[in-house]
């Protein structure tokens, strides 16, 4: 039996941006228990319903995560429409659709690009955010921000986009294919990264399942699971399967998420060559009421949005849980087991956003 040793790691550590802390049990350079510590970044956000009026808190929920903001803004949205009983116009449906796929493809080539880095691509991870690039100047003509959007309001949408402009944005993606595919080429065959990732964090779909798992990480696993297939947004009009793979590791995970980035491009295409005219927007007038919930695919998995009215134009109370919440469990289960020097790749393939989980 090796010798027993405990070492911190995080919240801040040179290949691990994220401010969580681990205490890592190890035998040897190998890890057999970790003990996660979360807390350093806590905001109180969602004590700030009480003295934000609820068509403003919008603006606050958005700033819960810059890579996710969209979709913190569209489920926050949600649940508030759900609860006041607002449709909201059919045009606004698919261009929040189309904005919160243009937020995975963001997302995941961020994360490759990251996940690049911590094996010491840098080429490699360069290029990836290079493409990524192209994504921000999209949002940055449509919304003009190219972090925090605030195009999402409780009723519709702030900003229209004109089928023009929704033709271009297919064309550039059409284009961007290419590259992307000699990108994630080298994630799926190059030996030395294969490497890295193949049989490394095995997570059963057992496992995933007693843990809640839940996005990429889940789907690594073999589970179905994808809100999309039932959440808001007009994915039920889309030609839509969750992308699945079964070995659980980080590999799986990995491919998992570029499976996700060429999806993401098929389905702002078919929306955009469906998407009706309009108006983007329905007069939200009164109070917040009665109570709502909704659950949305986030890029990083499962997000739930709470809202309850307290008949004022404040909310009583307001609750958001993030993927990040349900994955640091499967995150534990996996680094049971993996050599220290696997633990920052094992902990970046679960996408991990803290500043999401603390809010």
């Amino acid at each position: 039996m090796g010798k027993r040793t405990i070492i911190p790691f995080g919240p801040q550590h040179p290949v691990l941006p994220e401010p969580v802390h681990l205490d890592l049990v190890l035998e040897d350079e190998v890890v057999v228990e970790a003990i996660p510590s979360i807390g350093f970044i806590h905001r109180g956000l969602e004590k700030l319903v009480e003295k934000k009026e609820y068509t403003e808190m919008v603006y606050v929920i958005e700033r819960i995560c810059g890579i996710c903001s969209f979709g913190h803004g569209w489920g926050y949205c949600a649940s508030v429409e759900g609860a006041m009983d607002i449709q909201v116009p059919e045009r606004a449906e698919y261009l929040r659709t189309i904005w919160h796929e243009l937020s995975r493809l963001h997302s995941h080539l961020l994360w490759l690009g990251l996940l690049a880095d911590a094996f010491a691509f840098d080429s490699l991870f360069m290029h990836c955010w290079r493409v990524r690039e192209s994504i921000l100047d999209i949002f940055e003509k449509t919304t003009g921000g190219r972090v925090i959007f605030s195009v999402c309001k409780v009723g519709g949408l702030r900003k229209d986009i004109d089928n023009e402009t929704l033709k271009e944005i297919v064309d550039i993606l059409k284009g961007l294919k290419k590259e992307i595919k000699e990108l994630t080429d080298v994630f799926i065959n190059d030996t030395s990264v294969k490497n890295r990732l193949c049989g490394v964090g095995v997570l059963s779909k057992e496992d995933a399942i007693d843990l809640s798992a839940t996005g990429p990480v889940a789907r690594g696993s073999g589970l179905i699971q994808d809100l999309r297939l039932n959440g808001p947004g007009v994915y039920d009009k889309l030609n839509f399967e969750p992308i699945v793979e079964t070995e659980g590791d980080c590999y799986a995970r990995c491919k998992v998420r570029i499976g996700e980035v060429f999806q993401s491009i098929d389905l702002i295409e078919e929306a955009v060559s469906q998407i009706p005219d309009g108006p983007i927007d329905v007069p939200v007038k009164g109070n917040v009421k009665g109570e709502f919930a909704v659950r949305l695919e986030q890029p990083r998995g499962e997000a739930f949005y709470y809202a309850k009215g307290a008949d004022s134009k404040f909310l009583e109370r307001m609750r958001v849980r993030t993927p990040t919440n349900m994955n640091i469990p499967a995150l534990v289960k996996m680094l049971q087991g993996c050599d220290l020097a696997d633990v920052p790749i094992l902990i970046l393939t679960i996408d991990p956003c803290i500043s999401c989980t603390e809010r």
